[in-house]
């Protein structure tokens, strides 16, 4: 094959056509993004849906906030 050769070897359905492109069309969904985290293998057989991943940290804070109430208290009492 000859490097030099301009044949169009791409599929019809590929249309490279910008000028009826937007632009920023997506730039502000984009820009709220989403957190994408991957997960370890081990962790990731233990929580096998976002539920169960959202699920854990709120669970810690919930914990964490009670602790902290406790402590507050007990120093007061004290």
């Amino acid at each position: 094959m000859n490097p030099n050769k301009n044949e169009d070897d791409l599929r019809p359905e590929y249309d490279f056509d910008f000028s009826k492109a937007e632009r920023g069309k997506y730039y502000r969904q984009y820009a709220e993004g989403t957190n994408v985290v991957v997960l370890d293998p081990d962790v990731a057989t233990a929580f096998r849906d976002s539920a169960a991943v959202n699920g854990a940290p709120r669970a810690m804070l919930r914990l964490t906030k009670q602790v902290s109430t406790l402590t507050v208290r007990s120093s007061h009492d004290g």
